[in-house]
């Protein structure tokens, strides 16, 4: 079985209003994931996306991230399946991309 997309974590940071390329990019992003049912969520912390992802030299490639579906079960997560219902009750009150915030270490 093949990999399939689980959520989006699109990472805002304060250059995010400035940045038109970035702007158009993540609305690319989001009409792909609403069109595919991948639920997605917004941090506004790339830095700390980077420490998770490991990947702190390459901090400015930190503003997406997708988690992936490695096996039939994984929704039986029972992490992934609060992100999920959260993504979902937030989508019924029209709020489409919620943020949330990433826990310190």
């Amino acid at each position: 079985m093949k990999n399939s997309v689980s959520f989006c974590v699109l990472a805002m940071d304060e250059d995010f209003q400035c940045d038109i390329a970035l702007q158009i990019h993540f609305t690319l992003i989001q009409s792909f994931c609403f069109d595919n049912d991948i639920s997605i969520v917004r941090v506004s912390d790339t830095q700390r996306v980077a420490e998770i992802v490991g990947d702190k030299a390459q901090l400015e490639d930190a503003h997406c991230v997708l988690i992936t579906n490695p096996a039939e079960g994984s929704w039986e997560d029972p992490a992934l399946e609060k992100l999920h219902l959260f993504c979902e009750e937030s989508r019924n009150v029209n709020d489409w991309v919620p943020e949330i915030v990433l826990p310190e270490r």
